[in-house]
């Protein structure tokens, strides 16, 4: 019986929030080294790869919650990916990428990395590669440095720009609320700001906070409330001082700990269970100062593959 290869792959992908995020001195490149502890959560962005007709290149569509911003040129991590999994292993440039998103862009939930993560599995699977884990990493870390764990999903330390992986042993299951805004924060700009504010002091190299894994490898939420820490805070709320009401509004009705995520302008709260977390939704929702708000948990995995056609 002949075997009929796939046309299409669908690969579901989640968004990350940043536990601990410490950011070394700016270098001679101007990147910054960061020590970074991650968790993957259940917001999730679905991106389906298809084989399109010849001629047609690799183009990418948009729907979804979250459309406002996305590219749809080559510049859309996605598209990145696609390339350059194409000229590495000499793949079909005539595809469609289709992006379902419910992650927002610019958000610090890492939505285009996670994107180009589904794209790079999506054509893996779709070409039938079997490429190992380091292989797709070494296609996505040149991409976004945080598409190596969107790969992967889970808990994890990230070192370098974040990309150097190790997964941290975790225990249990964490209940967030996520305060989302409807415009975003461009990365670069946070750094600058950071920059800027640090400007004259003495800068240590980072490290990881011990009691955050310790907390993970317990299962404490409220100790790992308490041990929430992002060196980039300052600087996403000195750009959108809106952010710092929002967190008050979270520390008023009791959330575990409260963190903007990766550059912002999304906040995190870590709440002690699913009733607690729906209180806090309805309070930030009636305070005013919120865009939109949901519920998710997390860990949960990274990319993986959810049909094949």
């Amino acid at each position: 019986m002949t075997r009929i290869a796939p046309s299409s792959v669908l690969v579901r992908v989640p968004a990350k929030i940043n536990l601990q995020l410490s950011v070394g001195p700016k270098e001679d490149d101007g990147y910054h080294g960061i020590v970074t502890v991650f968790q993957s959560i259940s917001l999730y962005d679905d991106v389906k790869v298809s084989l399109a007709e010849a001629g047609s290149g690799i183009r990418v569509d948009i729907a979804g919650d979250h459309t406002h911003g996305v590219p749809i040129d080559d510049s859309n991590l996605s598209t990145r990916a696609a390339f350059l999994m194409c000229e590495r292993y000499d793949l079909p440039t005539d595809l469609k990428i289709e992006i379902v998103k419910s992650i927002p862009v610019a958000g610090g939930l890492a939505g285009g990395s996670a994107d180009a993560a589904a794209t790079i599995l999506a054509l893996d699977s779709l070409f039938e590669l079997a490429l190992s884990r380091d292989e797709m990493h070494a296609i996505g870390a040149p991409i976004g440095s945080d598409v190596p764990f969107m790969l992967n999903g889970g808990t994890a330390v990230g070192r370098g720009r974040g990309d150097q992986i190790t997964a941290a042993l975790s225990r249990g299951s964490y209940h967030w609320v996520l305060a989302l805004s409807s415009i975003g924060l461009s990365t670069p700009a946070v750094y600058g700001e950071c920059d800027r504010l640090r400007a004259g002091m003495q800068v240590a190299e980072p490290h990881v906070n011990d009691k955050v894994l310790q907390a993970l490898l317990a299962a404490d939420p409220v100790a790992l409330g308490k041990t929430l820490v992002n060196d980039l805070q300052p600087a996403s709320c000195s750009l959108r001082p809106a952010l710092r009401l929002i967190l008050d509004v979270g520390d008023e009705y009791g959330a575990l700990g409260s963190i903007v995520s990766g550059s912002g302008p999304t906040v995190a709260f870590l709440v002690s269970d699913e009733d607690h977390g729906l209180d806090l939704a309805v309070a930030l929702t009636s305070s005013g100062v919120v865009g939109s708000v949901t519920r998710v948990n997390g860990p949960v995995s990274g990319a993986k593959v959810t049909e094949i056609y």
